[in-house]
């Protein structure tokens, strides 16, 4: 069965500091190391008061620094936000620090509005270089020839693992093409999903890091011990979702008892869409949907978002998810293997 890995966007209660977030996404990476959670990945995202993640290569370094074995990494990085040299030293500084720990997703997206683009001095045709810049960032991390002029410096010789990232199916075919693992957002963007897997594997040619294709898919998960339990700490992302769509994000915002009070019914179709891979419920009720979801995508690995408001019932679900999990692949074949 796949592996089971973490995203983690230090989503910031509406009670709560960035400060608070970040403690609580610290405490929580040391709970999923110690339950056997494979990566603890972060994302890149700017202008939003409900994250604090923005400085992503710090917090991952925070992160790091406070765990011992779990691989910690980017998912991702929105590359067209930086110079490929700067992200190489980066992220060839955290290898040097925690070698044999670092991922290092990238996303074509800014991870922002255009406004906040212009505030980050981004052209916003830069993602149109995206391509070139991940072969440039990739060429920053192999080993340096004698007559090269600029080099990562930490970086240079320390084959960073990179994956590409995507929500369309723009990143599946870069994805396959240069031999990379590749992650898609379907926790939030699942239109694509089916294709876009299908496409990475038809062009997946073998490179250096990778000699087979593997994917993870983003999954929405929230456990409980009920069904009825779970349904209600799932009203933060449904409520969450419904602020995207109204164009007013804030902070993440506690449970509520019916969220049909909350949402219009063309909000409800919009978000519930977006949330079309959402698994929440008991255990067992979770186990079957996400045993499903495996045996109609084949993904190597699920990378698992839970924007839950309480730290105490998001650690919860966390510890649930690890124990049923176990279960399900005790009784299934072993992950084939990969970063």
């Amino acid at each position: 069965m796949p592996r089971l890995s973490i995203l983690d966007l230090a989503f910031v209660p509406d009670v709560l500091t960035p400060g608070d977030a970040l403690r609580n996404t610290l405490d929580l990476a040391q709970h999923a190391e110690r339950w056997g959670y494979h990566r603890f990945w972060l994302a890149e995202h700017h202008n939003m008061v409900g994250i604090a993640s923005a400085a992503t290569a710090v917090v991952i370094g925070y992160v790091a620094g406070g765990t011992r074995t779990i691989r910690v990494g980017s998912g991702g990085i929105m590359l067209p936000n930086h110079a490929p040299l700067v992200i190489a030293e980066q992220f060839g500084t955290l290898e040097s620090l925690y070698p044999g720990r670092i991922d290092l997703g990238l996303g074509r997206a800014p991870g922002t509005d255009p406004l906040t683009i212009r505030a980050l001095r981004r052209n916003v045709t830069a993602a149109d270089s995206f391509p070139q810049d991940v072969l440039e960032l990739q060429h920053y991390f192999e080993e340096p020839g004698p007559a090269q002029a600029v080099r990562a410096i930490p970086g240079a010789g320390l084959r960073v693992p990179l994956w590409i990232l995507g929500s369309s199916l723009f990143g599946s075919q870069l994805a396959g093409v240069t031999g990379l693992p590749y992650a898609f957002a379907s926790h939030f963007a699942p239109t694509h999903l089916m294709n876009a897997l299908h496409i990475y594997r038809k062009e997946f040619q073998p490179s250096p890091q990778l000699d087979r294709p593997y994917c993870a898919a983003g999954v929405n998960v929230i456990v409980a011990d009920t069904d009825a339990e779970a349904r209600r700490l799932f009203t933060s992302p449904q409520q969450q979702f419904t602020r995207l769509i109204r164009g007013t994000p804030g902070k993440l915002l506690p449970p509520i008892d019916d969220i049909n009070t909350f949402w219009a019914p063309h909000e409800e179709q919009q978000a519930s869409a977006m949330l079309k891979y959402a698994f929440v419920g008991s255990p067992e009720t979770v186990r079957r949907g996400l045993e499903a979801f495996v045996r109609d995508t084949g993904v190597d690995e699920l990378i698992v978002a839970a924007a839950i408001y309480d730290h105490s019932a998001r650690l919860r679900s966390y510890e649930l998810l690890a124990e049923l999990w176990k279960d399900v692949s005790a009784a299934s074949p072993a992950v084939v293997s990969a970063t």
